[in-house]
């Protein structure tokens, strides 16, 4: 083979630093980043109509209204999370609509959730703990609707 033979060939790429790229590093999630997931992804199943307590609601509509509030707490709210180098345990408090199986809605909030952080983060999810705080009747009006705004 000459040497312009051997140019024009394929090259292999030189890996510099020795081994696997993802070996090499630490890649850490904070506790809010999978708060945040688990708090959508709770949202996102029928029957689930607001996350957190009635006072951590009525606190976040109060928030929300406030300039730089925004609705970075609001994806959180309602979720605990305890987050480890592999693994990661969530404690979620939802308020669910009247007339839903309760059990089922929860089921489907656990799958959902155990889905989303486990696909979006890598992290397993050893449990996912459940708390209904609350039932939302047909007749009732929410309590971030309540808060009139005390300027116009």
């Amino acid at each position: 083979m000459t040497e312009s033979q051997q140019e024009d060939g394929p090259r292999t790429p030189v890996k510099r630093g020795g081994g696997d790229p993802a070996t090499r590093g630490r890649t850490t999630i904070a506790d809010g980043v999978v708060e945040k997931i688990a708090g959508l992804a709770a949202r996102d199943v029928v029957g689930v109509h607001a996350m957190g307590s009635g006072l951590a609601r009525t606190l976040g509509a109060v928030r929300e209204r406030v300039p730089g509030g925004g609705r970075a707490a609001t994806a959180s709210r309602g979720v605990k999370a305890e987050v480890g180098e592999v693994q990661t345990a969530l404690d979620l408090e939802i308020v669910v609509d009247y007339g839903v199986a309760i059990a089922d809605v929860a089921r489907s909030v656990r799958e959902n959730v155990i889905a989303a952080v486990e696909r979006m983060t890598g992290l397993e999810v050893v449990e996912v703990n459940i708390a209904v705080s609350d039932v939302k009747l047909p007749d009732e009006a929410d309590e971030e609707e309540e808060a009139e705004p005390r300027l116009q």
